[in-house]
This record gives C-alpha cells, sequence and structure tokens, in this order.
C-alpha cells in the first residue's frame, strides 16, 4: 500500500549532474539536503470511492510533500517546461478513478456521451464533459453531502447537447472544504505512484472505445487509469512554468486570451510511447468548453490553505485579479463585443486590461518598470496613455503612449519642458487625433495656484508626437467637449470653463460649480451631452439634491452642461465611488443614458471592484475583483453597420459563443475572410491545421488571390461541407481549390460523431443557423453581414487570423523530433478499411463539385517527421505504412478519371527536404517551412495554369 519510488524526471534531472545518487532501500530517495518521499495514501472513509493522499506527513526543506510539474526535456512544447517544484503541505482527498457513468448519472441525472447508454456501461468513464459540466458535477455532490461549494458563478450556458459550455463570474474558492477537481500539482503526486503508460492496462487499452474503469476493491490504495483510458480535467488554468519551488500552487491566475486549461494523463486514442507524465494538453489548444469522447474526469476532496497562483511574467502570488462578468453581458449593455477596460494594479503599479472580444474573461498585466496612472484608450482602442502622476498631487508626471497588448515595444515619452498629467484622448474636427494634458494635477482650490497651471495639446500620428500647443491657463484635466465649448476639472473644486457666446475656450470664462464644495473624480461625457459626473465629500448640496445626508463617496453625482445637478447614483451598500468616468465611445440615442465605469471602495479603504455603473437605471455591474484596482478606462468600438441593413443583429455573423473552443474561434475568422475576400480570391485553402499552418497566401503570384481557410478539427467531410455550403456558392472567381489529405486520420467518420462542425456544433451557433434558414444566401450576399461578422465575439489576438489570409503564424518553431508521438495504433486501420474508402469518396465529392464549375483541385500531403519511417506509422495518427503507400497510389491515379485533380505530396514518406528547423512538431510547419511549400504549390498552380 505504501510504495516508494525515485522520482523518474529528477533522476532525469541530476543523474548527469553527479556521479551518483543514493537510493536507500524503504521509501526514501535522497540528494544532499532534500529528501523525496512518496506521500502514504489511505482509504477515505468519509467520501466514497475517494483515498487521503497524506501529503503533510512528508516534511523536508521545501515543506511538504513535492509534486513535479513539467520537465527538462527540451523538445518538449514551451508551456511544459522549465521543471517547476510544487511542495503541497496539505492531506487531500482524490478518486481512485475517473468518474463513471453510473456516477456521473447519479449526480446528474443524466450525461452527454452515447456509449453511457449502452448495456454494461456503468463503469465505463464518463467522456465528453466540459470543465464546466466536471464543474457542476462537483457542486452538486458537494451539496448533496451537506458540504459549501468550490465554484460559484452567476450564471450558466448550455449547448444543444446539454452541454454546459460557459460560466459567468466563475471563481474558484481553493479555500473550501468540498468536492472539486485535483490540481494538476494533486493529479501528478497521485499519478507518480504507478506511472506506466505501457503497462499491461494501457496496451489492451487502445483502440477506438475506452474500457471499464479498474475496480475499487482490488486497488488497495493506490490509483488507476492515470496513464490510459481517457484524459482527464484538472482545476487549474494553463500557467506557466518557473525553475522554482512553490508551496501549494493552484495553476495560472487564468487562462489568458484563450482561456486555456489543463488535462492530464493518456488515453485509450493514444500510442502509449506518446503518454508522458508532463504533459498538459490535448494535439490543440483546450479551453473550458472542450469536449471529447477520450476526455473525463476524476474528483478531490479538500481545502487549500494559502493556495499559489502564478502568473506570465513569474510571479507567484497568493491572490488574483478575477473577470466577474461575462463578455456577452458586456455587450448587452455596451452593444458590442469590441469593448476594452484597462486600470492600474496598485499592487504592483503595472497596468492591466481585459479585452472583451475574446468572449473569455482574461485580465493581463503589461509588465513595466514606470508606474503607471491614469490610463486613458486611444479613439481605435489600440493605445493607451497615461502618465505617472496622480490626480490631486502635484510634482513630477510624465506621460507614455504604448500599446494596449503584450507588444514588446518600448513606452514612447512625451517629451516636455515641464510635467505632463492626466493625459486624455481627443479627436478634433480636422480628424487629427490629440492628447490633451495639464501641466499641474495638484489641488486646485487656490485661485492663483490654479491659474498657474495650464492645459495643453499635443498631436499624435504614426507613432509620433507633434508640437505641444498650449490652450489655456488653469488645469483642466476632467475633459474637453467636443465642439470647444467646455471644460471641466475637479481636485478639491469642480472648476468649469465656458466659451463665451460665438467664441471658443481660449477666450473663455472660468467658473466654479457645485457652490463651491468639495469634488473630485470629474469627467466630462465624450458623447456630446455635456454632462459632468463627479464624486463629493457628503456635502449640504448634494445631500439636499438626493434628499438624504451620505458619506463621502456614496453617490455618484452628475451635471449638465450649466452645472446643474440631473442624477445622483448611489453605491452599493457598505462601498463607495471612487475613480470614475465615462465609457469612450458610447453614444445612446436615449436622452440622460450612458454608462460610467468606477472603482468601489471597502470599509478598509481598499479599491476591490471595478464597475460599469448604468446612468439611466442605476443598476451597477461588477467588472472586476481585485485587491487594489484603480484608475479604470473603459472603451468600445463604435459599430458600422449599413443603415439599409435588414438582417438580425442577435444572429448574423454570430460564428462564435463568448469562452468558446479554439476551433470555434479559427471558424469564426474563416467566415470573416469569407466575406471579406468573397469577391477577390481565386485560391481557396481548406483543410487541417497542417495547411493551416502551412501554406502562406502571401507567398503565391501576384495572379494567384488565396485565402487559407482550413480549420482544427477537421475531416474531409467538414472540408467537403465548408465548400459546398459556403466557398463555392460565394466565391465566384475561384479558380483553384487546395485540399490537405490527412490520410493519417482517414479514420474519421462522417456526421454528429466526426470532427465536422456542420454536424457537432452547427446549431450552437446563431450565425450558421441563420446562414441555412436562408439557404447560406445562394440568391446573393446580404448588407451588414461582413459588418456583423467584424463585429461579433472573436479573440484579441485577431491578427494572427487575419493578416496572413489565414495563414496562422503565431507558433515556434522547434523540430520534427527524433521520437516524434504516434497519437493512435497504427493497426487501429485493419479493421476498418471502410473508413478510408468513405473519406475517399468524400474527396471525390470535392473533385466533382469543383469540375462543374471549372475548378480545379490540388490535393496536397503535408511533410512530417522523417522519423516516422523508422516507425510501422504513416504518420502522427497512425496507418501502416504499407496501407499508406498503398492509397497514395490510389490518390495519384484519381487524376486519370477526374482531370482537374492532382496529387501534390510533400511528404513522399517522410523522405522530403523540410529540415529540422522548419517544423512546430511532428506534423506541422512552422513559418519557413510554409514559405516554402506555398513556393513549390505556387509553381505546381503556374505550371498547371499554362497548360490551360
Amino acid at each position: 500500500m505504501f510504495k516508494c519510488f525515485a522520482h523518474p524526471l529528477f533522476l532525469e534531472k541530476v543523474l548527469f549532474l553527479v556521479p551518483f545518487l543514493l537510493v536507500f532501500s524503504g521509501c526514501d530517495t535522497f540528494f544532499g539536503d532534500h529528501v523525496w518521499l512518496n506521500a502514504p495514501v489511505e482509504n477515505d472513509k468519509l467520501h466514497d470511492g475517494l483515498v487521503v493522499v497524506k501529503a503533510s506527513k512528508v516534511k523536508n526543506s521545501s515543506g511538504g510533500s513535492l509534486s513535479y510539474l513539467g520537465t527538462i526535456v527540451t523538445s518538449a512544447k514551451i508551456n511544459e517546461r522549465p521543471q517547476l517544484r510544487v511542495a503541497l503541505d496539505y492531506d487531500f482527498s482524490m478518486g481512485v478513478h475517473e468518474v463513471t457513468c453510473a456516477e456521473f448519472k447519479s449526480i446528474m441525472g443524466t450525461t452527454f456521451d452515447e456509449r453511457c447508454k449502452g448495456e454494461n456501461s456503468d463503469l465505463l468513464p464518463v467522456t465528453k464533459v466540459t470543465y464546466y459540466d466536471a464543474v457542476l458535477y462537483t457542486n452538486e455532490r458537494s451539496k448533496r453531502e451537506g458540504y459549501d461549494t468550490a465554484y460559484t458563478y452567476t450564471e450558466t450556458s448550455f449547448d444543444a447537447n446539454g452541454n454546459c459550455i460557459m460560466m459567468e463570474g466563475l471563481v474558484f474558492h481553493p479555500e473550501v472544504d468540498a468536492y472539486r477537481l485535483p490540481t494538476e500539482a494533486e493529479w501528478l503526486l497521485a499519478a507518480d505512484r504507478d506511472w506506466n503508460p505501457s503497462g499491461e492496462w494501457n496496451s489492451q487499452n487502445s483502440g477506438f472505445e475506452p474500457k471499464s474503469v479498474c475496480s475499487y476493491p482490488h486497488i488497495h490504495g493506490d490509483f488507476c487509469d492515470m496513464s490510459g483510458n481517457v484524459k482527464e480535467w484538472v482545476s487549474d488554468w494553463l500557467g506557466y512554468f518557473k525553475d522554482t519551488v512553490i508551496t501549494n500552487y493552484v495553476g495560472g491566475p487564468d487562462g489568458g486570451v484563450l482561456g486555456e486549461r489543463v488535462i492530464k494523463g493518456g488515453s485509450y486514442r493514444n500510442d502509449p510511447s506518446s503518454i508522458k507524465l508532463y504533459n498538459r494538453g490535448d494535439v490543440y489548444v483546450v479551453t473550458s468548453a472542450a469536449k471529447a469522447d477520450y476526455l473525463g474526469f476524476r474528483i478531490a476532496f479538500g481545502k487549500i490553505l494559502n493556495a499559489v497562483w502564478m502568473g506570465s511574467d513569474g510571479k507567484a502570488r497568493d491572490s488574483r485579479i478575477i473577470p466577474m462578468t461575462s463578455a456577452a453581458v458586456v455587450k448587452n449593455n455596451l452593444g458590442t463585443y469590441r469593448t476594452k477596460l484597462v486600470f492600474r494594479n496598485d499592487v504592483t503599479g503595472n497596468l492591466a486590461y481585459v479585452d472583451y472580444v475574446n468572449g473569455t474573461l482574461s485580465v493581463t498585466e503589461i509588465l513595466d518598470t514606470l508606474d503607471s496612472f491614469h490610463p486613458d484608450i486611444s479613439p481605435d482602442g489600440r493605445l493607451v496613455v497615461f502618465c505617472t502622476g496622480m490626480e490631486g498631487v502635484s510634482g513630477k508626471s510624465d506621460a507614455y503612449v504604448r500599446p494596449l497588448s503584450l507588444e514588446r515595444v518600448k513606452p514612447l515619452k512625451l517629451k516636455v519642458n515641464g510635467n505632463v498629467s492626466i493625459p486624455r484622448w481627443r479627436v478634433l474636427e480636422n480628424g487629427d487625433t490629440v492628447i490633451v494634458y495639464v501641466s499641474d494635477a495638484g489641488n486646485n482650490k487656490d485661485e492663483s495656484s490654479f491659474k498657474k497651471a495650464s492645459t495643453w495639446q499635443v498631436k499624435y500620428a504614426q507613432g509620433r508626437f507633434g508640437k505641444p500647443q498650449k490652450l489655456f491657463d488653469g488645469a483642466y484635466h476632467g475633459g474637453i467637449s467636443s465642439d470647444y465649448k467646455l471644460a471641466v476639472t475637479g481636485a478639491r473644486l469642480l472648476r468649469a470653463r465656458i466659451a463665451n457666446d460665438g467664441g471658443t475656450l481660449a477666450n473663455g470664462r472660468d467658473t466654479v460649480w457645485y457652490n463651491g464644495e468639495q469634488a473630485c473624480n470629474v469627467s466630462l461625457a465624450n458623447d456630446g451631452s455635456k454632462r459632468v459626473a463627479f464624486l463629493d465629500f457628503g456635502g449640504k448640496t448634494g445631500a439636499e439634491f438626493v434628499g438624504k445626508s451620505y458619506r463621502t463617496h456614496e453617490r455618484l453625482l452628475i451635471a449638465d452642461s450649466t452645472g446643474k445637478l440631473i442624477k445622483a447614483i448611489a453605491a452599493p451598500e457598505g462601498f463607495s465611488f471612487d475613480h470614475a468616468e465615462w465609457a469612450l465611445n458610447y453614444v445612446s440615442s436615449k436622452p440622460n443614458s450612458g454608462y460610467i465605469v468606477a472603482t468601489l471602495t471597502n470599509a478598509n479603504g481598499a479599491h476591490t471592484k471595478i464597475v460599469l455603473v448604468n446612468v439611466d437605471n442605476g443598476a451597477i455591474l461588477d467588472l472586476v475583483e481585485g485587491d487594489e484596482l484603480w484608475h479604470p478606462s473603459i472603451w468600445r468600438e463604435k459599430l458600422n453597420i449599413p443603415e439599409m441593413s435588414k438582417l438580425d443583429p442577435d444572429s448574423a455573423g454570430v460564428y462564435l459563443r463568448p469562452s468558446d473552443k479554439w476551433g470555434s474561434i479559427i471558424m469564426r475568422y474563416k467566415m470573416n475572410l469569407l466575406w471579406k475576400y468573397r469577391d477577390s480570391a481565386n485560391v481557396a485553402i481548406v483543410g487541417s491545421s497542417r495547411p493551416m499552418f502551412g501554406v502562406n497566401p502571401l507567398h503565391f503570384d501576384e495572379k494567384f488571390f488565396a485565402v487559407n481557410f482550413a480549420q482544427t478539427p477537421n475531416s474531409i467531410y467538414m472540408s467537403r461541407d465548408f465548400l459546398d455550403r459556403y466557398i463555392l456558392k460565394h466565391m465566384k472567381n475561384l479558380k483553384y481549390i487546395v485540399v490537405s489529405l490527412d490520410i493519417d486520420f482517414w479514420h474519421k467518420i462522417d456526421g454528429p460523431n466526426g470532427d465536422n462542425l456542420f454536424y457537432t456544433d452547427f446549431l450552437d451557433y446563431p450565425g450558421y443557423v441563420y446562414d441555412a434558414n436562408h439557404d447560406y444566401w445562394s440568391d446573393g450576399f446580404p448588407e451588414g453581414l461582413l459588418e456583423y461578422t467584424e463585429s461579433s465575439v472573436g479573440s484579441s489576438d485577431e491578427k494572427y487570423y487575419m493578416k496572413d489570409r489565414g495563414c496562422y503564424t503565431n507558433v515556434t518553431c522547434s523540430s520534427w523530433r527524433e521520437k516524434p508521438d504516434i497519437e493512435e495504433d497504427s493497426t487501429n486501420y485493419d479493421d476498418h478499411r471502410n473508413l478510408i474508402d468513405d473519406s475517399k469518396a468524400a474527396l471525390v465529392s470535392i473533385i466533382k463539385e469543383a469540375a462543374k464549375r471549372n475548378i480545379r483541385v490540388v490535393g496536397v500531403i503535408f511533410p512530417q517527421s522523417p522519423a516516422y519511417a523508422k516507425t510501422g506509422s504513416f504518420g502522427r495518427y497512425g496507418m501502416r505504412r504499407s496501407v499508406a503507400e498503398r492509397l497514395i497510389r490510389e490518390l495519384k491515379d484519381l487524376n486519370k478519371k477526374y482531370p482537374n485533380f492532382e496529387l501534390l505530396d510533400e511528404n513522399k514518406m517522410g523522405k522530403h527536404d523540410y529540415s529540422d528547423q522548419m517544423a512546430i512538431d511532428e506534423d506541422h510547419l512552422c513559418y519557413g517551412g510554409g514559405v516554402l511549400l506555398t513556393l513549390r504549390l505556387n509553381k505546381f498552380l503556374l505550371s498547371w495554369d499554362a497548360k490551360k
């Protein structure tokens, strides 16, 4: 029951460093002053089916049982290295095996896995569950057994199949004693006990179906199926590692712009040689909404005190900045997903932002050495200007402009003689973009001191500042109206500068509003209404307007263009407002409406929330929570929908849900590309991720206007249906179709159980259903569909999907790998030759439909690792090499019957000339390899074109 080991990854790291390693008999492995112990386990008598891991019983210099995350293997994925050591100083319980069909049904009442409906299915691991489904299961089991829940959320969404695909405001509470998913560190500590992907259980388990889980009475306190059967969700967001030791690590603070999650272990689909203890994902990006017939989960129980997260900056933190509102809710308020929020994280002094176009709620912090205050987002949403001083404080302050992204660009400093405080963007009537700033943002109560300061503007264009221009005396940093008739400010007094009749602010008059009472955080609406938002200190004027007394900053006050109070909005009970600013670019047809972003301060004075305030009805929406959040600025893109469009705005172009799968994100941009280039393109590239990475439309001859529609997950059936339903209908100038022939996964099937969006997820997206209900617009492309598609939910990494017309270049070159993974048994095709024939028939269908339109088809076999030639497998997903050779001959012979088809074999059974430096991994080209293949494809097309 109490097994001991010399950790294989530890040995991997130290055997070449030291001439000896003392491995003692019994339970301990010693090296230097460290002792690695396998934590003892015992059956959990309180929680059925779980085993207690006594991690706290192991004592060494790190404070608890050590779990090893990642590897030192240099060929591993970038998110799997370097190796992170995690000390666990607490006990926890974990499921002996994956949650079964019977267990899932007993708690949730149903499953989404058709295999669970068959006879003798009770002991099969439940699959086709999203991360959210697993969360719902653990929460429900906790409630049934009288515990609190480890996960909280405010709202859920489900797809047509019943899977939970989104949880608004999802927060993991590690401090709660409840059922939950295990952390990656916990999972690995348990898996290390009997890690053996080549063992008897797994060798019997490869193929097309999972097997029943191991029988509980026979495991005697150990865990099973961790290296096989099905892959498993763990609790963590995908974080990046650092070569250090962290106590009680629970993952990244969020999943980045894609919302990536961690899954562990192997599955029945994998060849044992491809299953590594340090693996953290699947072939492609894993998000919370992902599901697969080889992905399940097991549960854990127990609280994690003093949990620690580690961000992309490599810094461990015991707190997080947590987005609380979904992109869909933000869109429902501000009218578009193209919304950005930026603010100061006062704990670090850095700027942080949320890009709601992602749909995935992620807080990105811009690491910098500059202390960043009062950020303001540019009119186009791409840039942010900020200063190094703050309102109410005189003294040195500089201003900088930088991209509102993680681009490694040095912030551009505005160099002037003097200070630059509280900078704000403004667009002039002539179209010029300027930054308005003041020379001092200190206390403005003293009239003479206030007049000594001044308000300035400087033009900004193409990454350069123009010559600063003084506008007028007085530090008016609350904003200037678009007609240049009103300027406001407040840092003790609410001051206004008003243009005289027929004049401008340059010769205007200064006045004090709000009866001279104390006011601050003044912000002028940018919608033309000239309304002024501000905070006060519970003064007489505000109390008389509200009808009762209140404390400092407990009311958000709004005045009209003359300074008359017209609105007061109460802060939530127990909080007060701070740092209020009008939403940028929001213009409503409804008078006296609009939105203001602000921070909320709790009773201890901590700015723990950023909220969106609906000025019309006073509703307050929590956007972000954290320890100290300051100076928010929220921007939304102006919509550009043609006035004549009669399309349904809730359906047109909606090809993606918030927080969606990576494959769906890719397809959303393929639809964007289709509508954008439907009249221009004459070459369409379809297929899997291999051409998505490996064919670059920008490197074709000028006579070929190519667009890359390749996507993942893909099958030949998906390529067929994409062409039939969309591409062939709308690309009227199409001359060539380039289709990837991924024969190693020609085991995939057509229909709802295959990788074909038009059967699997079609009904979950209003955009596709809307298109289908209008016969995919066979009667003509509708006005506004492109604009609706462009304004729909997407990704802040949009440029990587669009800039090369669909070739995804945001990848890192690595190598073909000397020992490439074989994801599936090469012999699986032996009894399923019909699957190959069906895939070939789908290709023939593509060729025939193209011939009707006088379109030529090039089938491309993409290069894979030359090392497969030393195996029995054609490629990453199997197929006997002898079967592959026979099939390739058949494909070449298709030209005899269908002269509009040609085969371009760039793999040549592994004997190709694509170098190691041209590969991402064993079956994908990176940029250099993609350029080379594109040039060869271009030459092939030119040669074929010349034969006309």
